[in-house]
């Protein structure tokens, strides 16, 4: 979202905020980040573990192979997620692990992993959170043409049934895609993340079929679960500052705002794509793969608008029209921006986290506002906010991670101002439970609550954990 440079947005000093008792304290994960087994009781390679086995992709030459291994492991999960008293778990299924091949029938033995998963969050008492998409394509439907062909949107929403019809008599909430905007862009624009294409109008296509499946899927659950289970999405929403207040840079930040968020926003919530996104792109594509009707499809109700938020986005015009990509996607010499070869990114002010994002809560805060004036009628869950830091178990097997809990008394203190402002923010997701894999960085970065021992998989909670559960459980955030 576009708003003024470097905007201070410092929350109000009060000795403590508290959170209504109905506030979602909750924590994240996605499937091929932990749960290893890759070749067990039928799972067939996804586009993750293509991109992970071809040389250079991944440092160190990682793969989730065998990641925390959650699939053997999920019940020691559980009981820690039991331990620090959260009230919901977002979690992803693995599609080839439900349907390998993309078509057909369900495998039972991949359903009964989330049966058996689900069954023990309810009897905790925490809410599951089920997500249908967290970026692990089945390799065959890839091999097909993947996100830029029509067809993939189809079978999607014929896996979302297939996962209905398992699991909607025991999930209450379903979520249909993590982050498009990096399925699309970095997965077939600038190839940081699998599968690894480097072709701007598959980005732009893989965009609008991402859409349209994401309708495609509401309607096949709308149709099976009952009636007061809740749809939604989760968008990572950039929020885009320019770097000064010149017309020149308002235009690159609005150009990246297109790019980023209003090509799904738009859509998804108002049932059209923004006329100045058809503008840029126009010596690209003529978008003549939105059919009639499509618009339709995709904007269907939702009961919630899942936000991801780590760090602003900082953007100025490129004046010698070259390439820019230092915005935090790298992995590539390709940039995942199509048509926007004269922004140029930044990197925002301040203290960094090992991914060398900004920490900025202040971007939070006026994300939410944003989006609350925007879209006033559908409330806002944080889905994901976290941060990576270079954490390690002392010799005493303690974690002391002081700088995340500061991160994170940030960005909830964020939150509850928004709150107290009149955004309806219903609840907050903190990534991610455990360490895990973290995409092309492999095992390199954590973001856990949780300390993962690699070579054992030993579990050690973290300091964080510990403020965590805390806040959790008292729904109050104390000042240090």
């Amino acid at each position: 979202m576009v708003t003024a440079p470097h905007a201070q947005t410092a929350s109000a000093p009060d000795a403590s905020r508290t959170f209504p008792e109905d506030f979602l304290w909750g924590t994240a994960t996605a499937a091929y980040q932990i749960e290893g087994a890759a070749a067990e009781d039928g799972r067939t390679p996804s586009i993750w573990d293509t991109y992970a086995r071809t040389p250079g992709r991944v440092r160190n030459g990682d793969t989730g192979d065998i990641a925390t291994d959650h699939y053997h492991r999920w019940r020691e999960d559980v009981a820690l997620m039991a331990d620090l008293g959260v009230g919901a778990y977002r979690f992803s299924l693995a599609w080839p692990r439900i349907q390998p091949t993309g078509r057909g029938p369900a495998v039972q033995k991949g359903l009964d992993f989330y049966r058996r998963l689900v069954d023990e969050l309810l009897e905790k008492g925490i809410q599951p959170v089920a997500t249908l998409y967290h970026w692990d394509l089945p390799q065959e439907l890839e091999d097909a043409g993947g996100w830029p062909e029509r067809a993939t949107a189809e079978r999607f929403a014929a896996y979302a049934a297939l996962a209905a019809d398992a699991l909607g008599d025991r999930v209450k909430t379903w979520t249909t895609l993590n982050e498009p905007w990096c399925s699309a862009f970095l997965g077939y624009g600038s190839g940081a993340h699998a599968p690894g294409r480097t072709d701007p109008v598959a980005a732009l296509r893989a965009a609008h079929h991402l859409n349209l499946a994401h309708g495609l899927a509401v309607q096949a659950l709308r149709d099976r679960i009952p009636a007061d289970a809740r749809c939604s999405v989760t968008l990572n929403i950039h929020h885009v500052r320019p770097l000064t207040g010149s017309d020149a840079d308002t235009d690159a930040a609005r150009r990246i705002d297109a790019l980023a968020n209003r090509v799904f926003t738009g859509p998804m919530l108002r049932g059209a794509y923004p006329d100045d996104l058809f503008e840029d792109t126009a010596a690209l594509t003529d978008w003549h793969y939105v059919q009639d009707g499509d618009l339709e499809l995709i904007n269907q109700p939702l009961d919630f608008l899942g936000v991801n938020y780590y760090s602003p986005t900082l953007v100025s015009r490129a004046e010698d029209g070259g390439s820019h990509t230092s915005d935090g996607h790298g992995g590539s010499t390709r940039s995942p921006w199509p048509a926007a070869d004269r922004v140029a990114f930044h990197q925002p002010p301040g203290d960094t986290t090992a991914m060398g994002w900004a920490v900025d809560p202040s971007g939070l805060y006026d994300l939410l506002r944003r989006l609350s004036s925007d879209f006033p009628e559908l409330p806002l869950v944080i889905t994901e906010n976290g941060a990576a830091f270079d954490d390690y178990a002392d010799p005493a097997g303690h974690v002391n991670d002081t700088a995340r809990i500061a991160y994170l008394h940030g960005h909830l203190a964020a939150v509850h101002r928004a709150r107290t402002d009149g955004v309806d923010v219903r609840g907050y997701f903190l990534w991610s439970l455990l360490d895990n894999f973290e995409w092309a960085h492999g095992y390199s970065k954590r973001f856990g609550l949780v300390y993962v021992d690699y070579p054992t998989g030993t579990r050690i909670p973290k300091a964080s954990a510990r403020w965590y559960a805390e806040v959790a459980r008292t729904g109050v955030l104390r000042d240090a």
